[in-house]
């Protein structure tokens, strides 16, 4: 365990700390002062800012921090005595001293020094900022001193944790020793918790105890009165004397066993809160340089546009934290890119010249609540239907038919974009997609709302940590399983007389919309068992625009579970996500929510929610070769399914190369077809996972793509594939070939 404070860091270290945390006083004063240059309490923050670190600066005697330092207080001296006012010109040559500053303290003893011209070049800037001759003559020595003094280094330590100082001493942790912190004060948890359920067995104990002093009373009343004094009668007497002796004494012991439970209960729960407490950190601790981002950004593609901070001080898992910095930069990009109109096209909308985007952070219903909202010209839905068209994503038929909802998942799609051109700031559709992957990282979901003309809204909803979950607690075949909360809508108990039938697939209504009914042990294999009498428990997941309700034995309540991670020798284990400890140290597996979605709509898509036990009956009648088809693009999915299922083959179908992954380890195939981008996991990686393992390495696997290029051909038959089909030269005729030539007649 890494373990260091401050009174142990060297005077460079401690100047480090100072101007990291200086800086960020600095920039967070100068974009203020951005907007109200006269802002007196932001001109003194500044000003104090550049006083201190000319000060530390002069105490490790680098003398280019000093003249830095000081040419920056004289200019906010100046702003202050109201001799110059900082505009925006003003801003970014301060901003730019800023950068220096930073770049002056991080540096190491073996890095080069900043450059002489370059600070020199920013002392006469800034000597014209201040305009006033006096000033002026302040700053006269100090370029001097700029353009021939030597740049002294500092030794740089990456490790080093920059969160603001506070008065109490502030240690330094490794992230896995606060891992396996937080893992045993879990595990202490539920240990203490243990002591609960084997108080209520010595309480049945006791119950037992009286229950014998009961019987051996009503035996010595049962006596003749000549036999009370008879050995008989003592027997009796002495045993209960010792019976109550003994009642006593577990009494006793009982009292004291409730008192450390509640003890150890409450011991093990505040070591383990202090303990997660460690890990987290304020949202603005990850976030605090997107304000100066989303400033220089707009700058640069001419757009005024600032950062509203809210929920600052919201606790986030620093796991979490760190993981939202890439999705949140990319999805800043896109709003500045992609949302915010340039002043002109504003103000000709009726909107101010300068645009928001607001970013804020909450605890909500025992999760975190991320938000980044524009109030831009949001997203065209009906254009970017038109694009799904294009790009062969989606037929025009089927386009049209999506809900806004679905709509805008596509643009989570890998290499998704609406822009033709790429730019350095945007259009190589990779932005969202990082998104995507890191709130399925950690068992989230993210939505999309959009208001042509007005404002885009993406809501991301994430654990409180990725150590302990909040759950809800079913049973399904006599076992305990656990539904992350943040990953269902809503639990239901269903009348009998609610469920209604269409095609022969049962359903419900909820709020308004019909939805599909499946049995949670079909998902994950666990027997055909369910619920009794009139009602029925259902779990629903997933969204409005496509949710399933998932039937389950009974419900057995909420939990908060402290999470262990399944042995990655394991593998991806189907509808499975980890597992953990129940309060009688019983285990209790995890479920993946996103993978029985994908499940259900892959049972859904075959029409086989309520037909199980019939298609069962029919396969063992007849053995008819089987395919399965991996395409994320529904008509796709569906054309070749009906295709190959009128020529007699027993089809089955994968929303995405995850789901075929799965399917092919659960099910035996004898021909696997799939399509190559796809989410989650691609074909190409696919065919290698088949070709790779020694079970299924002899799986025959064809791809059917649209991309027609040869090196694209030559890369999927190099990743294993048997055939290669391009979708467009796809006709009916040349698959069902290709399919015989790969497996055969549908019976033979």
């Amino acid at each position: 365990m890494t373990v260091q404070d401050f009174s142990q860091l060297s005077m460079i270290d401690l100047f480090r700390v100072e101007a990291e945390n200086q800086t960020q006083t600095l920039t967070a004063g100068l974009l203020l002062l951005e907007r109200n240059p006269h802002a007196s309490d932001q001109l003194e923050a500044c000003m104090r800012a550049a006083h201190s670190l000319k000060g530390a600066a002069r105490i490790i005697d680098l003398e280019p921090g000093v003249v830095l330092g000081h040419a920056m207080e004289e200019c906010f001296v100046a702003a202050q005595d109201g001799r110059i006012t900082l505009h925006q010109r003003q801003i970014d040559i301060l901003l730019h001293g800023v950068d220096l500053l930073l770049a002056l303290a991080r540096k190491s003893e073996a890095a080069a020094a900043l450059p002489q011209p370059e600070i020199a070049a920013f002392l006469v800037a800034l000597e014209n900022v201040v305009a006033a001759p006096d000033a002026t003559a302040r700053l006269a020595p100090l370029l001097a001193v700029g353009s021939t003094a030597e740049c002294q280094a500092l030794p740089d330590d990456p490790a080093h944790d920059t969160a603001q100082p506070t008065p109490d001493r502030m240690l330094r942790v490794t992230a896995g020793t606060l891992n396996r912190l937080v893992g045993l004060a879990g595990e202490q948890l539920m240990e203490a918790r243990r002591l609960k359920p084997f108080a209520a067995e010595l309480h049945g104990l006791k119950r037992l105890h009286r229950d014998v002093a009961k019987a051996l009373d009503q035996c010595r009343d049962a006596l003749p009165p000549q036999l009370s004094d008879e050995p008989a009668g003592a027997a009796i007497q002495l045993t209960q004397q010792r019976i109550a002796r003994c009642q006593e004494a577990l009494s006793q012991h009982l009292e004291k066993l409730d008192a450390l439970d509640r003890r150890g209960t409450s011991l093990a729960g505040r070591i383990y809160d202090e303990a997660l407490a460690c890990r987290m950190r304020p949202f603005e601790d990850g976030v605090r340089h997107y304000p100066r981002l989303v400033r220089d950004l707009g700058r640069s593609l001419g757009k005024q546009v600032r950062l509203e901070l809210i929920g600052a001080s919201t606790s986030v898992d620093r796991d979490i934290l760190d993981r939202l910095d890439a999705p949140l930069g990319h999805m800043l990009r896109n709003a500045i890119d992609h949302g915010i109109e340039t002043p002109e096209a504003r103000t000709t909308a009726n909107k101010p010249a300068e645009g928001v985007i607001r970013l804020e952070a909450r605890h909500v219903a025992g999760l975190l609540q991320i938000v980044v909202a524009d109030d831009g010209g949001g997203i065209d839905l009906n254009g970017l239907r038109m694009e799904l068209v294009r790009q062969n994503l989606a037929t025009e038929n089927v386009a049209k038919h999506l809900s806004d909802a679905e709509t805008a998942q596509f643009l989570f799609l890998p290499g998704f974009s609406m822009k033709a051109a790429l730019t350095a700031v945007s259009g190589r559709g990779v932005g969202l997609d990082v998104v995507q992957t890191m709130v399925k990282e950690v068992r989230g979901i993210v939505r999309v709302t959009s208001q042509l003309g007005h404002f885009t809204r993406f809501q991301l909803e994430l654990p409180l940590t990725l150590s302990v979950i909040r759950t809800v607690l079913v049973q399904i075949d006599n076992e305990p399983y656990a539904f992350p909360l943040a990953g269902i809508m809503r639990t239901v108990k269903l009348e009998s007389s609610c469920i209604e039938t269409a095609e022969g697939l049962p359903h419900f209504t909820f709020e308004g919309q019909q939805i599909g009914l499946v049995a949670a042990h079909r998902l994950l294999e666990a027997g055909e068992s369910g619920p009794s009498g009139d009602e029925i428990a259902v779990v629903v997941v997933g969204d409005l625009s496509n949710a399933y309700g998932l039937v389950v034995d009974r419900f057995l309540g909420e939990r908060e579970l402290v999470v262990v991670p399944l042995d990655p020798r394991l593998g991806k284990v189907a509808c499975i996500s980890a597992a953990a400890l129940m309060e009688d140290g019983s285990p209790v597996l995890i479920l993946d929510v996103e993978d029985m979605l994908h499940a259900a709509e892959k049972l859904a898509a075959a029409g086989r929610l309520g037909r199980l036990r019939e298609t069962a009956a029919k396969s063992l009648r007849t053995r008819r070769k089987r395919v399965l088809v991996v395409d994320d693009s529904l008509t796709v999915r569906e054309l070749e399914r009906k295709l190959l299922a009128h020529h007699g083959y027993d089809v089955e179908t994968a929303v995405d190369g995850m789901d075929g992954w799965n399917a092919v380890r659960a099910g035996r195939f004898d021909l696997v077809i799939t399509d190559v981008d796809m989410p989650r996991m691609d074909g190409i990686e696919l065919v290698g996972l088949i070709k790779k393992d020694p079970v299924l390495r002899a799986r025959p696997v064809m791809i059917v793509s649209y991309k027609d290029r040869e090196v694209d051909r030559v890369r999927g038959l190099d990743a294993g594939a048997d055939y290669y089909l391009v979708k467009s030269n796809f006709q009916d005729v040349a698959l069902v070939q290709a399919v015989v030539d790969l497996i055969g007649d549908p019976e033979s």
